[in-house]
């Protein structure tokens, strides 16, 4: 998180430290003669940062004013930080911003814009210029599974209310509520779409459906600009 506690960041660089005290360890044909360079950081986080939008601000829960104004200095001290600890001080520096509901105004709701603005803000600032990036991963965002993954929570949504309501209430058997839970899903959901789900999900939308094609496209472009970023 942006808002990483002394302590987490400390655990993070004893981290990256330790890795590059041994390189041999994690990657055995490292030639030491030839030594390594620190090219490159990138963060990619920000859910837990959305959803705990008050540490950023004391603001009322249905206040329409920013609440994660915070967020974008915080990230920029934290950047700061990082190429302090590294002693790289113009290391590239990708953002990879929120992209969980993906880039259709009509499904990514204002705190979640709010929040990627935020997030995305340090790469204007003009001390960043040429060598922090802002990308955001909405564009990757799988649309289709997605469509797919709000059916399966529908059928999930059906199995509570009828578990709730009725078997609780001993109007019905769970023999019952599973026969008309897996009818209410045969309905709603096509074999096409469950075998599409099966294939390309494993997590939930706050995982990016845990979608290996949606963290492939983001790898790619973090490589493609950094390699932009890093220059000549």
């Amino acid at each position: 998180m942006a808002h990483l506690s002394p302590m987490q960041k400390k655990l993070m660089m004893d981290h990256v430290k330790h890795v590059l005290g041994d390189i041999k360890r994690v990657y055995p044909e490292y030639d030491a003669k030839q030594g390594y360079e620190v090219s490159g950081f990138i963060w990619f986080q920000g859910f837990n940062d959305m959803v705990n939008s008050g540490v950023y601000s004391e603001l009322p829960a249905d206040s329409k004013e920013n609440r994660f104004e915070k967020y974008s200095g915080w990230m920029a001290h934290f950047i700061r930080d990082v190429r302090k600890d590294l002693d790289t001080p113009k290391l590239p520096f990708i953002i990879g911003v929120m992209g969980v509901s993906g880039m259709d105004p009509e499904k990514v709701n204002e705190k979640n814009q709010e929040f990627r603005n935020a997030m995305a803000a340090p790469a204007s600032y003009p001390e960043f210029q040429g060598n922090v990036a802002a990308i955001y991963t909405g564009k990757f965002w799988d649309e289709p599974l997605a469509e797919i993954q709000s059916k399966y929570e529908q059928v999930k949504g059906k199995r509570y209310q009828l578990k709730r309501n009725e078997v609780d209430k001993g109007r019905m058997t769970k023999a019952e509520m599973d026969a008309e839970v897996k009818k209410f899903e045969d309905d709603l959901i096509s074999p096409k779409e469950a075998a599409m789900r099966s294939r390309g999900a494993s997590n939930a939308g706050y995982h990016y459906l845990g979608c290996g094609k949606t963290f492939a496209l983001m790898g790619k472009a973090y490589a493609e600009k950094m390699l932009e970023l890093m220059g000549d």
